[in-house]
């Protein structure tokens, strides 16, 4: 096969069979050429469906690629909001002149994160366009997933007295993609989070635990995130800067960029709103696995109802935050 992917991989004919034969289909769960895939019903319970697309610029990451950050991103839609992901589609927009070599990794890694997740990808589509009007591969996403009866996750459903706790460290992403766009090294390096969450949502479910809105926090970073749940409840969120997970390699590029982790993009951390009775059980859960062991319980909701979130500061002091205005990191995700 051609070292380069060319316009004829986009047409539909004879290239592109052999690109899906030979690229696609044996990494992914695709059984046939049909226009859609057939899936078993999902039983009792309902079904979520979200759709994403991937931009990102560098394409290949410290700690990720384009490929595997779609699957953990569409997987991590899916479980947020309470379904057990079923299946996955991808869609991908190639430049022609990019390397085979690379079309091949991106398409490995998410062959390996599908199959972390325990979620297939068996459907796609291909198309090719000319050189320089496409930064060498973009990828849109469907995914699937079934909610099982009794799960209801809303911020509305959130109450005076809840608890806020996140996953993990916040930044870890957008902070690793920044650092390899402008070239900077760090030591240690920063690493992407990106990783799915469905097993950890599982584990949290599993405890019983009354868990009232769940979300994971991309572009926007924690604070737009926060802020959200503040607009949808109508509650005033409370939150200390010190319990905060911060990684000190990300929080010192922040510092040398001028930028603000709670602002930065994750692709492996959820934040939950949950029932203060259930904190600590459902905190040690969530500590004993793989994907939350750095979680922590940084504040809680207040019964103001002002729509703010309030964060104390390390000083000893509050300050307002708010959504992200404008752009803060292009092309993160």
């Amino acid at each position: 096969m051609e070292e380069r992917i060319l316009l004829g991989h986009g047409s539909g004919g004879r290239m592109m069979h052999r690109l899906i034969r030979e690229v696609m289909a044996p990494a992914f769960s695709i059984s046939g050429f049909g226009d859609s895939a057939i899936l078993d019903a999902a039983g009792p319970g309902r079904l979520a469906f979200t759709t994403d697309g991937y931009v990102v610029s560098p394409i290949f990451f410290p700690g990720g690629t384009i490929g595997e950050l779609a699957v953990n991103g569409t997987v991590n839609d899916l479980a947020v909001s309470g379904a057990r992901p079923l299946a996955l589609s991808a869609g991908f927009i190639l430049e022609e002149g990019l390397p085979l070599a690379d079309l091949r990794r991106i398409v490995e890694s998410m062959a390996a994160a599908a199959q972390a997740a325990g979620v297939p990808i068996v459907a796609g589509d291909t198309k090719v366009v000319e050189r320089g009007t496409c930064d060498g591969c973009f990828i849109t996403t469907a995914g699937i997933g079934v909610i099982p009866e009794g799960r209801e996750l809303s911020p509305r459903s959130i109450r005076p007295g809840d608890i806020v706790l996140v996953s993990g460290h916040t930044g870890s992403h957008g902070m690793a993609v920044m650092a390899e766009r402008n070239g900077l090294s760090f030591e240690p390096p920063l690493l992407s989070d990106s990783a799915a969450l469905n097993g950890l949502v599982e584990a949290m479910f599993e405890t019983g635990a009354a868990i009232r809105a769940m979300r994971d926090p991309t572009r926007g970073g924690l604070s737009t995130t926060l802020k959200e749940f503040a607009l949808e409840s109508g509650l005033r969120i409370l939150v200390r800067e010190a319990d905060i997970p911060v990684l000190p390699g990300v929080r010192g590029a922040c510092d040398l960029l001028g930028l603000d982790p709670l602002y930065v993009a994750n692709e492996g951390m959820l934040i939950a709103v949950i029932a203060p009775d259930d904190a600590g059980r459902l905190l040690a859960a969530m500590r004993a696995h793989p994907r939350g062991r750095d979680a922590a319980l940084i504040g809680e909701i207040g019964a103001e109802k002002d729509a703010k979130v309030l964060l104390q500061t390390a000083a000893a002091g509050t300050r307002i935050l708010d959504m992200l205005a404008g752009e803060q990191l292009p092309r993160i995700c």
